[in-house]
């Protein structure tokens, strides 16, 4: 499967955008489907993921009550609508996906099989 994502941009302290990724090749319902970021001079973490019907959502505990993470498989696409936005959520957001990939897991970098190109979220203070 290729991921696109997109969304990405400028914002000021508080606002919000909404990253958008676009899954091809296979259908997205198959996979699990997430968010990781990453900061200059810091490692990719964990920002959300998604189970494949979507009734399961995970997040970091640094985004949750203000990151949403959704998805439509007719659409084969995944959203993460951020909220509040705040000068340490800039960073590089990677749309990731996986097939096999449990529940337990899902925080994990190095169990995602397909990352998408990233897209850059710089919030302004």
């Amino acid at each position: 499967v290729q991921l696109q994502a997109s969304g990405g941009g400028l914002v000021q302290h508080g606002g919000s955008l909404r990253l958008s990724c676009t899954a091809s090749g296979r259908a997205a319902s198959s996979y699990v489907m997430g968010w990781f970021r990453q900061a200059p001079g810091k490692e990719r973490e964990f920002v959300a993921a998604i189970s494949r019907s979507g009734s399961g959502t995970y997040y970091a505990d640094s985004v949750k009550g203000r990151f949403t993470i959704s998805r439509d498989n007719a659409k084969n696409t995944v959203w993460l609508q951020m909220n509040s936005l705040k000068p340490e959520d800039t960073a590089v957001y990677y749309c990731t996906a996986d097939r096999g990939i449990i529940q337990s897991a899902v925080r994990d970098s190095a169990q995602y099989d397909y990352w998408g190109q990233g897209t850059q979220v710089t919030v302004s203070s």
